[in-house]
């Protein structure tokens, strides 16, 4: 179980930095990271169709991502509720 979910930790790190590439190659209205490859400002980074597919894509890739931000959430809480932490008494004294 445990290997299970450093897997899915590990994949949901692969989302975060897709992710994080796939916004920064979209066109943007001033200088992207598609200029910084030979591009003109107003020019995509794959040509001039690509806009449309990149916006759905990010938006699929954004609702896979809170999906295994609300997943991993519960998954952590349920394995931190199995540990058990130590007592500790606390004494009053008088003085």
């Amino acid at each position: 179980m445990t290997a299970l979910f450093y897997l899915t930790i590990f994949l949901f790190l692969g989302l975060s930095a897709l992710l994080c590439f796939v916004i920064l190659i979209q066109e943007s209205k001033s200088f992207g990271l598609g200029a910084s490859f030979g591009g003109d400002s107003g020019d995509s980074l794959f040509g001039t169709s690509t806009a449309l597919v990149l916006k759905k894509f990010t938006a699929y890739l954004a609702i896979i991502f809170v999906v295994f931000c609300i997943v991993l959430s519960f998954w952590s809480s349920a394995l931190g509720h199995k540990t058990t932490l130590p007592r500790v008494s606390i004494e009053e004294t008088q003085g």
